[in-house]
């Protein structure tokens, strides 16, 4: 029994390919669209289990966040975290 919950768990993990292509289209319309709606415009086509897998992930590593209308946006600045990386704390 303990098998099946555990497969099931990992039935829908995304490959690396899948999570880039997700997380270049949310860049590239950020703000623009729903979770649904970016779904749906996706250029290839994503389950809609393993397609929220990916935006728990993104959302977790702080790249992409929901505004108050729904919209998903991305939130990635790669040169602050790189001048925070490099700054001395005392």
């Amino acid at each position: 029994m303990e098998n099946k919950s555990k497969s099931s768990l990992f039935a829908r993990s995304p490959n690396l390919q899948t999570v880039l292509m997700v997380e270049k289209y949310i860049e590239e319309n950020s703000g623009e669209y729903t979770y649904t709606e970016l779904w749906k415009l996706l250029p290839k086509k994503v389950m809609w289990q393993t397609y929220l897998v990916i935006l728990d992930y993104l959302q977790s590593i702080n790249k992409v966040a929901l505004d108050k209308n729904g919209a998903v946006g991305y939130i990635w600045n790669p040169e602050l975290a790189k001048k925070i990386k490099n700054r001395k704390f005392y």
